[in-house]
């Protein structure tokens, strides 16, 4: 049926039921409809009709159901409905209804379902809802409802499911709900809940749905919440709970789906398994411990499981190769050991494998390239080696490969190019050998390539020029040689991604034109022995003076420095004539007077050197004091040795350093925008530094935290986290620096240091512990996020909310650095997360705060929240 219901249905008064659901009738409801009182069933739902509600239906005293859901209504929800005594069941879902629930709704005291959801309802939820004590179902997610939840809802005994998620609603879940003793569905998902589930929700025998993701609870899950042996779904991902694993959910044979991941729940996780009709279960970015158990091989429904980003030990059951059904594998970032078991060569379905961040040894087993299926692979940073051929390339489905910082050895193999499929292939740091193969130019969807840190030859193959997908490559660190392929994405790649070879040129800017190149290799006969005599007279020099240096030293004082980084070297620098940098430098700084000085610091001075050749460093000559003389020293030490084992593009490249008697610097990559400190101090400074700019130098610097204390081969702790060492490129690329306090973990006991870094930005335990831990550095990253956002040190706002003696809440907007403009609703959600996970970095127990890994993992995937609410208003709480 298409167009209006007719007028003429005013004069059918005698009829009880009329139904028209299932149409396309549009325009009006016709208010005379209210007048027909005999109407029992009133049934209109999914047509197309639009306008308002009338308020004459409030008149239709005999009516027991009243159907309008999937219209186009609009306009309020009429007060009068309340008139409908009679009424059993009111749908009025799926529209555009606008206002609050009338308070009038608690006189339908014969309703069992009432169904408001998926519109643009505002308001509180009336507390006369509490009178509907037949009500069964009560629908009201997907609107604008705010405040708090009223403890009336309690009175709700005959409840059997209650839905409020996707709304505006704050506080604590009130207690009362325990009197729902036969709710079976409750979902409070998608809010700003806060406070603790209260554990009166555990009692409920007959709960089989429990969704609370996406809101601000904390505190542990009540230990009982399958006491009924009936729960099958538990949804609690995105909030801050902690404590223990509910000991009813680890033998809990009836659940389907799991998601708790990122929050803080410790808990053993080595008797979990028995699931028969697990479907999905992801716990990831939890503070879980303990060994997966082969019970795990039983649960043969399952898909998808993931347990990344905990603290996972013993090795990975071979029983999990019988999860036929599984197609996503996630146990990355937690400290698994032994080999990779063959069996998971029997999972015809996987996609999804990832493994890395473990300390998985052996090589990768052949049984993986029976996996037909497998798009995603990642066994990145672990110790795996071996060959890689004759183990993957048969995975044609393949999309990503990361074998990254592993031990791997022999050539690429050139069946990789067959992988037609892939997007991204990270072959970096191990040990391959060999050519690059021309075969890889054949993938023709691959867009980032990474064959850095490994000991390959020859030349980059030519027909790479061809590679239209291709946005990013990088092949530092290796032996290359000869012209690079002259294309867009050559021509317009960074320099370091091609340094540190034998003799590349070409395109690239910063290398040598390839003329020149032949021309010096072909002059390089003529003059080498000119300069080889004089290099071997400095080195004999060189060893005199140390061989002096030495006496002296040992002459002078016992002490042992633990921070040995290198012998000492008048010079060295990377792809560079090092005496001939040396003196340019020197030329340069004008012999390091005081009008090329940018910054001085604690134990040296930075100068900018621009070379004749319009290079530009940055030079760090530190402090030559005689009674300091040792601490520099060790300082000078410990930032090399720091910065020698690590590559990031959040992190200040280290060129070259020189350590003599005549003095000791360091030689960095250029920041043309210098630290963060003085920009934000800078008012037009500060305003160049807009809100889209700040949230990326917030991903800039947990990316690189992450990558010190997860991937390097020796955790670095910085302990020196500040905005005056965030220093800024010309893009408003953010880059750590100063590594001169960094200190080197060890994984097998205690690091005890003296305590070092900057006031306002040190942990708190460090005022009772000389124990330094990540931690350290993950708190000062909060104090840095709230500096960045608030335009100024945090400082007073910390100490007056610890003052307090329970949660502090405070507004967003609050927050903001008033000389912006208030950021549009993308960024603030984006604030608003980043800004939440900063004030859990501040936790005052290191056990408590995130990880950079699992701070980074969250950062990073931010741009997939909803705009569920008005996050400028939105309150950000603040830890005891």
């Amino acid at each position: 049926l298409m167009g209006s219901i007719p007028n003429t249905f005013v004069n059918l008064t005698k009829i009880t039921t009329l139904s028209l659901y299932d149409n396309q009738l549009s325009g009006h409801v016709p208010r005379a409809l209210g007048f027909l009182v005999n109407f029992e069933l009133l049934l209109l739902q999914k047509n197309q009709l639009t306008g308002s509600i009338p308020d004459t239906f409030g008149n239709l005293n005999k009516l027991t159901t009243l159907y309008l859901f999937r219209n186009q209504l609009s306009g309020y929800v009429p007060k009068e409905l309340g008139s409908l005594v009679s009424l059993e069941d009111l749908q009025l879902y799926k529209n555009k209804l606008l206002g609050s629930i009338p308070n009038t709704f608690g006189n339908l005291t014969k309703l069992t379902t009432l169904y408001l959801y998926d519109n643009q309802l505002s308001g509180h939820v009336p507390r006369e809802l509490g009178c509907l004590v037949n009500l069964e179902d009560l629908e009201l997610h997907r609107n604008k409802l705010f405040g708090s939840i009223p403890n009336a809802l309690g009175n709700l005994t005959k409840l059997t499911t209650l839905n409020l998620g996707g709304n505006q609603l704050m506080g604590c879940i009130p207690n009362t709900f325990g009197n729902m003793t036969k709710l079976n569905t409750l979902f409070l998902d998608d809010n700003q809940f806060s406070g603790h589930v209260p554990q009166e929700i555990g009692t409920l025998m007959d709960l089989k749905y429990i969704q609370f993701d996406g809101n601000n609870l904390s505190g542990p899950l009540p230990p009982s919440l399958c006491v009924g042996g009936m729960l099958k779904t538990l949804i609690a991902f995105d909030n801050n709970l902690n404590g223990p694993l509910p000991s009813s959910l680890i033998n809990c044979r009836s659940l389907v789906r799991v998601r708790l991941e990122r929050n803080q729940i410790e808990g053993d996780i080595s008797k979990m398994g028995i699931y028969p009709n697990l479907v999905y279960m992801d716990m990831r970015s939890n503070n879980l411990f303990g060994q997966l158990s082969f019970l795990w091989g039983d649960c043969h429904n399952l898909q998808m499981l993931r347990i990344s980003n905990n603290n996972l030990t013993g090795e990975i059951p071979a029983s999990m190769g019988q999860l036929s059904q599984l197609g996503l594998l996630d146990l990355s970032s937690n400290k698994l050991e032994g080999e990779i078991p063959s069996a998971l060569g029997n999972l015809k379905k996987l996609f999804n494998l990832s493994l890395a961040d473990n300390l998985l040894h052996g090589s990768i087993p052949q049984e993986i390239g029976a996996l037909s299926s497998l798009e995603l692979l990642d066994l990145s940073s672990n110790n795996l080696n071996g060959l890689v051929q004759y183990s993957i390339e048969h995975c044609l489905k393949l999309r990503l490969l990361k074998l990254n910082h592993n031990n791997f050895i022999g050539n690429i193999h050139a069946e990789l190019g067959s992988l037609r499929n892939l997007y991204e292939l990270d072959l970096s740091d191990n040990s391959f050998i060999g050519a690059i193969p021309s075969q890889l130019s054949g993938l023709s969807m691959l867009e980032n390539l990474n064959l850095s840190h490994n000991e390959l030859n020859g030349s980059i193959p030519s027909s790479f020029q061809s590679m239209e997908s291709l946005t990013s490559i990088d092949v530092s660190y290796n032996e290359l040689e000869g012209p690079v392929p002259n294309s867009k994405l050559f021509q317009q790649a960074p320099n370091q991604r091609f340094m540190h070879n034998k003799m590349l040129c070409g395109v690239v800017n910063g290398l040598p034109p390839c003329n020149s190149v032949t021309q010096s290799r072909g002059k390089w006969k003529g003059y080498k022995i000119l300069v080889l005599a004089p290099v071997l007279a400095l080195i004999c020099l060189i060893l005199i003076v140390m061989i002096l240096m030495f006496w002296r030293e040992r002459k002078k004082t016992k002490e042992t420095n633990n921070d040995k980084v290198t012998q000492e070297k008048v010079f060295s620098i990377w792809s560079f004539d090092g005496a001939n940098v040396f003196k340019q430098i020197v030329e340069a700084t004008n012999h390091f007077s005081e009008m090329h000085c940018i910054g001085t610091g604690g134990y040296g001075s930075v100068y900018k050197a621009i070379l004749a050749t319009g290079e530009i460093f940055a030079v760090k000559k530190i402090h030559m004091i005689e009674d300091e003389c040792c601490m520099n020293k060790q300082l000078f030490n410990r930032e090399v040795e720091a910065l020698v084992q690590i590559r990031h593009r959040n992190i200040v490249q280290l060129l070259g350093y020189c350590s003599s008697s005549q003095g000791r610097f360091l030689i960095y990559e250029y920041m043309e925008r210098g630290d963060l400190a003085k920009m934000l101090k800078d008012n037009e400074r500060a305003i160049e530094l807009d809100w889209r700019r700040r949230i990326c130098i917030v991903l800039d610097v947990v990316h690189a935290l992450a990558y010190m204390h997860h991937d390097c081969s020796s955790t670095i702790v910085h302990r020196d986290i500040t905005s005056n060492n965030i220093l800024l490129d010309q893009e408003f690329r953010a880059c750590i620096s100063d590594f001169g306090t960094a200190k080197i973990l060890n994984i097998y006991g205690q690091n005890l240091t003296r305590l070092a870094g900057t006031k306002g930005y040190l942990a708190p335990e460090l005022a009772y512990t000389e124990n330094v831990t990540e931690k350290c550095d993950v708190y000062s990253f909060g104090v840095l996020v709230l500096e960045l956002f608030m335009g100024s040190h945090p400082g007073d706002l910390l100490s007056s909310l610890s003052l307090t003696t329970k949660n502090n809440f405070v507004c967003m907007k609050d927050l903001l650095d008033s000389r912006l403009a208030l950021p549009d609703a993308e960024s603030a959600i984006e604030i608003y997360c980043m800004l939440s996970v900063a004030v859990r970095c501040l936790e005052p127990l290191p056990s408590r705060r995130p990880t950079a890994r699992r701070a980074s993992d969250e950062l990073s995937t931010i741009k997939a929240c909803e705009d569920r609410a008005d996050y400028l208003h939105a309150g950000i709480t603040f830890p005891v």
